[in-house]
């Protein structure tokens, strides 16, 4: 993909964010890794709120913290740690989304975390890590630590934190924290009947991950799902391609 279409998916991303009710004022943060061998990636300007992101207002910046042109605005510090520590050692991540959704920040404070209830939590099934809270992410020096809690997996739950995911794209890391935000608000559904849950065995948990991540399966939905999204941008508001 050329830098003007990465600008355009992930300017979109920040307005589907807005859209689906996923806004932490100024807070949240998606970024998208640059083509070249040198690692740097594209991140929201600190100040603006999600429906105020386009492609031109994108910054670009490495993962040193250098802005790539001059006189941009600055980023969110905590949002350069956590995406410049993907970005740097995570080479199929080229999509990074981070949210602190409710939902997502409910299921971040339980025990258990996420439970296969339902089928859409089951995408995750084994295949969601989790970071144990230290604090808000200003110091370098957790980035180490993120990673080696994300791992190989594409989700991840910060605990007392938030929700991330990775993708191959940027439609694939909304495709997946579209669901696993899903998953954390059908479980807290659940949970509020105040009855015994019900949790499949192993076998029916893992046989239908396997299912939903089946890579054909998988990029097909992705597919579809986002370009269906972009019609629904582009009927409200064209103007995240500016």
């Amino acid at each position: 993909m050329t830098e003007q279409q990465l600008r355009t998916d992930l300017a979109a991303a920040y307005r589907l964010l807005d859209l689906n009710g996923w806004s932490d004022q100024v807070f949240t943060h998606i970024s998208v890794r640059l083509p070249g061998d040198e690692p740097a990636f594209l991140i929201n300007q600190y100040g603006l709120r999600p429906e105020e992101v386009s492609a031109s207002n994108l910054v670009a910046i490495d993962v040193d913290g250098n802005k790539l042109e001059a006189g941009s605005p600055d980023v969110n510090p905590a949002g350069f740690t956590i995406h410049s520590a993907v970005h740097m050692n995570r080479h199929d991540a080229v999509c990074v989304m981070h949210t602190h959704t409710m939902a997502g920040m409910a299921v971040a404070a339980l025990e258990e975390g996420l439970l296969p209830l339902n089928q859409t939590n089951m995408t995750f099934y084994n295949r969601l890590a989790y970071y144990d809270y230290e604090g808000v992410p200003l110091d370098l020096e957790v980035r180490a630590r993120i990673v080696a809690a994300l791992g190989d997996s594409k989700a991840m739950i910060l605990r007392n934190h938030g929700l991330l995911t990775v993708g191959r794209s940027v439609a694939e890391a909304y495709f997946l924290m579209y669901y696993l935000n899903q998953a954390c608000e059908i479980q807290l559904e659940a949970m509020k009947a105040g009855r015994p849950l019900i949790v499949p065995d192993h076998d029916a948990c893992e046989y239908t991950a396997r299912q939903l991540n089946n890579e054909r399966y998988h990029l097909e939905s992705v597919d579809l799902v986002w370009q269906a999204e972009l019609r629904r941008l582009d009927r409200i508001d064209l103007s995240f391609r500016d």
